[in-house]
């Protein structure tokens, strides 16, 4: 099965966030074509999460994983040094009090 591009999937992503009324900005730009993702969702209460697309290995599913939560700093540098790891990576940041990120909504698994 064909994939899509970070950079498409990203702008995708921006826009269905959007429609639904949720603040969202890229943090970092990777690589354009293939570059991995990071959603941070910040819950503007000084608490955030974090998650990356990983495979299921029972299914063989690309699926969303919280990689981990904890305060804006803690997540922030988390972040921060898997960028310094991996250039290529990039970092859309979520900004929504419910903690909305529509990972989990049909057409972005």
């Amino acid at each position: 099965m064909a994939r899509l591009t970070a950079d498409f999937w990203v702008r995708a992503y921006l826009r269905r966030l959007e429609g639904e009324g949720i603040t969202a900005f890229i943090a970092a730009k990777g690589d354009a074509t293939a570059g991995a993702v990071m959603i941070v969702v910040a819950t503007l209460d000084g608490q955030a999460r974090v998650f990356q697309r990983s495979f299921d290995l029972q299914s063989g599913a690309r699926v969303w994983v919280e990689l981990m939560a904890g305060t804006e700093a803690e997540v922030s540098a988390s972040v921060a040094a898997q960028r310094r790891f991996d250039p290529d990576l990039w970092v859309v940041e979520v900004e929504d009090r419910a903690g909305r990120h529509l990972l989990d909504a049909p057409g972005l698994e």
